[in-house]
């Protein structure tokens, strides 16, 4: 299964994360900002980068935009409970995967995952 890393400031989304994609097989690092997030990215090998976007020390945006610089392989998934930071993220639709809109379902996640990874 995929190595993916979260960014996501929110302890309980954070939680089901983590819950629904270790049950599922994958390994996950879970971290709490974009900052730590960005640092984790340069320390280690990932398959799959899902990072909330509205987040303190660097959003998702500029996470991914980092990311794609750095690591232009690697597969982005963005979250928000946001419509316009949503449209934000669509306008980056050549280094992000997918943008997924809170609240959703572990289905969900699990159908965009596997159309990624």
């Amino acid at each position: 299964m995929a190595r993916i890393l979260v960014a996501e400031d929110d302890q309980s989304m954070r939680d089901f994360l983590a819950l629904a994609l270790n049950k599922k097989g994958h390994e996950v690092v879970l971290t709490t900002d974009g900052g730590s997030a960005l640092e984790a990215l340069r320390e280690g090998h990932f398959d799959l980068l899902i990072a909330d976007i509205v987040m303190p020390v660097m959003d998702g945006i500029a996470l991914a935009l980092n990311a794609g610089a750095e690591k232009p392989d690697l597969p982005v998934i963005l979250m928000t409970g946001y419509s316009a930071e949503q449209q934000r993220a669509y306008n980056l639709s050549s280094l992000v995967g997918a943008v997924i809109a809170k609240p959703f379902t572990v289905n969900q996640l699990d159908k965009l995952i596997d159309g990624i990874v």
